[in-house]
């Protein structure tokens, strides 16, 4: 279907031109009769455009004849073809037992929608019937401006055609000069990296078997001046939760581009005739400014129909307070001290089932132990929860199994494995093939049994070792790419029998966030370390991808297990606050002023979140990145919260005003200091002069000046509550 308006391509003979825009980002398209779109602009919104524009644009997107080259010139498709005389990275890779290893697509249908300023998509069913394939690809644009791909590869010939690898590729200008993603490892995740964008390809490949702690998450092409508030960015995310690869490649001849797609291992796909692989999402986004992508990743996952709504109640997990010593009267206890904090939910983790009195047993056999909870001492526990007004929630991990268990025993078919050797240990467990039908049923059988008779209302579900030799006893290959899906389909096949529970998604930590599991669970769990001075960096970063709502953050003990750091309480909570908080401490071995504080904070909390889990995420640098600040901004502007942090001692101090981001222009605003302790008399030696009353100022000068901030010590937050002074 033609762009209406548009000539038909055989009268002019250009190719169709399509603008997908919406929320200022552009993606226009060309669209050949003889072969895959290649993008003609993808960036800010241009603005209308007549058809003998679009038109002239599409061929001015054709780069001349290279000296030394091909005889034609060479286009790049959205899905990269070797055949045009690309020597680069190819979107189809794959082969049938040699043969059919470059094809050509040619256009067989065409389907085109669009929506003046809220995008619309391009679907394409190209076909090689040569080499027997068809592909079906995807290309939309969101109503937030978020560029979503998609493809499908089918077998349309005899015999089996192995499927290597499949990229979808977006070109960025030659002015992203510099490449961005993230680094990690177990409790230091989201570590930014930045790079020039040079010739060659930045390949970040993720073999965990899961997304990684050490994962890409996003890797983005951006301008020199590329920063939170400025600069422009060019961003893709692969939205799947097993392996993974994305590329940022500059070529000889000039093009830069950013590729993406599932990484198979040998044999994982083979079709037979008439199957079909499927990529996983590709998501796209062009930002001016890292805050600009951030938002529109936001406005997409809060568009969602399945995106939590309700309040997100403040949670404690009791992994730190009790690690696996479970006993009935002292976590009664603590679910007492944590209702007259006002905890709302509350988790038992890890040791309550089976054999599992420790890490080296017990996975797999979901049945409450009755060497721990004999004689209803689990009933007395959820009861005593429940009665308190608090929601009851669980640790499962599902996905592996421990050698040492009753299920393992009976089922050693349903561990994935290379067939004649157990994989190496990891954590001293293995992975459950859930592909296995019996393994799948066994899982959800027993986590329903228990979420029905007990009335549980969460589930916090762990995944604690890479896939490592996982193959399919089944099957014999490499089960990856299986077993991810079937992860899926397992989430998916639980909440439909329990549509009330809620699942959070935690890996090691951080190392399964990206979103296709942000689908199917409702939060991720960013980092098994809750240092406060690291959560600020983990946090940070994470919500380059995620809002607040989706990513735990809990207020630890006051010396953090992970590091053994020492912080203030007020410091660890207003860290904590700006996510789904809650209390990962055990509270028996505290004072009675420190659970005073922390029910303060808990309320505090109670009152922001409404604004810190639909507002806008603000983000700035001060001092040469030694102060950092942090918001949230209402969507209609006339109010916010900053948090404002003193990582390290800068070389001067105090510091200089620090600008307040997001607000009206045009309205007045009452800047207050907030939070627990912040009506104390201020220290004439620490706080600016306005701290003890507040301070009236409009948006421009609180945006373009700013206030003073108390002269903090490192690893200290200051916060501002800032409000119109009218409705």
């Amino acid at each position: 279907m033609l762009r209406d308006g548009a000539e038909s391509p055989a009268k002019t003979g250009w190719p169709e031109v399509v603008t997908l825009a919406a929320s200022g980002a552009a993606l226009i398209l060309a669209v050949p009769q003889d072969s895959l779109p290649y993008v003609v602009h993808w960036g800010a919104d241009p603005g209308p455009q007549t058809d003998t524009g679009l038109h002239a644009l599409a061929v001015s997107a054709i780069p001349p004849r290279a000296t030394n080259g091909v005889d034609t010139p060479v286009v790049v498709s959205i899905l990269p073809e070797g055949r045009t005389g690309w020597a680069g990275t190819p979107g189809v890779s794959g082969h049938r037992s040699g043969t059919s290893w470059s094809p050509w697509l040619r256009p067989q249908r065409v389907d085109v929608s669009t929506i003046p300023g809220e995008g619309g998509h391009v679907e394409i069913v190209a076909a090689d019937a040569v080499a027997g394939l068809e592909v079906g690809l995807r290309v939309e644009m969101l109503e937030t401006g978020l560029v979503r791909m998609q493809a499908g590869v089918t077998n349309t010939g005899t015999g089996t055609y192995t499927v290597d690898a499949v990229s979808l590729a977006l070109p960025v200008p030659t002015r992203a000069d510099d490449l961005w993603d993230f680094a990690g490892r177990w409790s230091k995740e989201k570590v930014v990296q930045r790079r020039p964008f040079t010739v060659g390809s930045h390949v970040r490949e993720g073999r965990h078997g899961r997304t990684g702690a050490d994962a890409a998450t996003l890797l983005m092409a951006g301008t020199a001046d590329l920063g939170f508030a400025g600069g422009e960015a060019w961003g893709l995310h692969v939205a799947f939760s097993g392996n993974h690869r994305v590329i940022g490649e500059r070529a000889h001849s000039g093009e830069r581009l950013l590729l993406g797609g599932e990484l198979l291992l040998p044999g994982e796909v083979e079709l037979r005739t008439g199957e079909t692989y499927e990529t996983p999402k590709i998501f796209a986004v062009y930002g001016a400014g890292l805050d600009d992508v951030a938002s529109r990743l936001h406005r997409y996952l809060r568009a969602r129909p399945h995106h939590p709504r309700s309040p997100r109640p403040v949670v404690m997990n009791v992994w730190e307070a009790v690690y696996f010593e479970h006993d009935v009267e002292q976590l009664v206890e603590l679910a007492a001290l944590a209702a007259d904090v006002g905890v709302e939910r509350f988790v038992l983790d890890d040791g309550w089932f089976g054999g599992r009195r420790d890490e080296t047993s017990g996975l797999g056999d979901w049945v409450v132990s009755s060497e721990v909870w004999g004689e209803g001492r689990f009933r007395v526990l959820v009861d005593a929860v429940k009665n308190r007004g608090m929601q009851f929630g669980l640790w499962f991990e599902p996905e592996m199994i421990s050698l040492d268990s009753e299920i393992a025993r009976a089922h050693p078919e349903w561990i994935l494995q290379v067939p004649g050797r157990m994989p190496v240990e990891f954590r001293r467990q293995q992975v459950l093939d859930l592909t296995h039908p019996g393994a799948f049923e066994h899982v959800r059988d027993q986590i329903l049994a228990l979420v029905h008779e007990y009335g549980i209302d969460y589930i916090k579900w762990d995944h604690n070792r890479d896939l490592i030799d996982a193959g399919s006893t089944l099957t014999g290959r490499a089960g990856v790419h299986r077993q991810t899906l079937a992860t899926y389909r397992l989430l998916d096949a639980i909440r439909s029998k329990a549509p009330g529970l809620e699942i959070e998604s935690c890996s090691s930590g951080g190392a399964r966030i990206d979103l296709e599991i942000i689908d199917h669970t409702d939060r991720v769990w960013a980092s098994d370390c809750i240092d406060a001075h690291e959560r600020q960096q983990i946090q940070r970063w994470t919500a380059q991808l995620l809002p607040p709502e989706l990513v735990g953050s809990h207020i630890g003990a006051d010396r953090a297990h992970t590091t053994g750091r020492r912080l203030d309480l007020d410091f660890r909570a207003a860290t904590a606050l700006f996510g789904h908080f809650g209390v990962e401490w055990d509270l028996r071995a505290t004072t009675a002023a420190d659970r005073a504080e922390l029910a303060a904070w808990v309320s505090f909390y109670k009152r922001m979140r409404p604004l810190i889990h639909t507002g806008t995420v603000v983000r700035r640098d001060a001092e040469q990145g030694d102060l950092w600040l942090h918001g949230a901004v209402s969507p209609d502007q006339r109010e916010a919260l900053y948090a404002v942090t003193l990582r390290e001692r800068h070389v001067t101090w105090p510091s200089g005003r620090v600008q307040l981001p997001g607000l009206r222009r045009d309205l007045t605003y009452r800047v207050q200091a907030a939070g627990p302790g912040s009506d104390a008399p201020p220290d004439e030696r620490v706080h600016p002069s306005w701290w003890g009353h507040g301070i009236e100022l409009s948006g421009a000068v609180l945006g373009d000046v700013g206030v003073h901030v108390p002269a903090l010590d490192p690893d200290h937050s200051a916060l501002l509550h800032v409000e119109a002074t009218y409705r």
